[in-house]
């Protein structure tokens, strides 16, 4: 039986998946890093492939943007094709002069102003926090790649809204440590854990909020390697 939006086979989705928001980018990966990648689904342009790296069986999936989009793929990537890790490679914005354009946040939590968590228990707060072990694998990944990016490892802020009507609110968060903004980690950690399985959210800085330094969407799409590299070097090491 196939699921309802990403339409794969039995099968052709593997255990390991790397999940960038933009489909594009995850047709760049498959093409840039694996071998004898493979289309297993195109549905609704939310492209999807399966290949190997370094022997490994992994798949890149895209996952849309915002949370409600990402929980809809990674549901169907947990209940439906039995994925064990996810691994989230994605852009996030800087809200803290600590990072640069182009520097990599490694998230070990991710705070959010989304609904969905509230619904989903009652009122009360959840802290999302990453597996240990694709923490700690990403981290040593880190360390032993040469990379032309520095690695940070911290929390995000996963915001529903991308142009926020109240931006000052955001410097609660920085005073408590949250080093960028981006829009899925947390959802992503919660369903994780809520499946028993192993979620991460490695992320490139594609746009620095405070000194309005970006990146271009090609350079978005196709620049972000370095994350790239870490990501599987984790992901097939746990």
């Amino acid at each position: 039986m196939v699921s309802t939006h990403i339409a794969a086979e039995p099968g052709q989705i593997a255990p390991v998946v790397l999940f960038p928001g933009d489909p594009l980018r995850a047709k760049w990966i498959a093409e840039t890093f694996l071998d004898d990648a493979e289309l297993y689904s195109e549905t609704r342009g939310m492209l999807g492939y399966t290949g190997t790296w370094n022997g490994h069986r992994v798949s890149v999936q895209g996952s849309g943007m915002g949370q409600p989009s990402m929980a809809i793929y990674a549901h169907e990537l947990f209940a439906d094709y039995d994925v064990q890790t996810i691994v989230r490679v994605g852009s996030c914005g800087a809200l803290t002069e600590k990072l640069k354009v182009r520097d990599i946040v490694i998230a070990n939590a991710a705070s959010t102003d989304s609904g969905i968590n509230r619904v989903r228990f009652h009122g009360l707060d959840y802290a999302p926090v990453a597996d240990f072990a694709l923490l700690r694998a990403a981290v040593e990944a880190s360390e032993s790649e040469p990379l032309g990016s520095t690695v940070h490892v911290g929390q995000l802020f996963s915001s529903d809204q991308f142009y926020s009507t109240r931006p000052e609110l955001t410097q609660a968060f920085v005073q408590h440590g949250i080093l960028g903004v981006e829009m899925e980690a947390a959802g992503l950690y919660t369903l994780a854990a809520f499946h028993g399985r192993r979620a991460l959210a490695i992320c490139t800085v594609s746009d620095h909020i405070v000194t309005g330094e970006e990146t271009t969407a090609q350079e978005r799409e196709q620049t972000f390697g370095d994350m790239i590299r870490i990501a599987l070097r984790a992901a097939t090491a746990v």
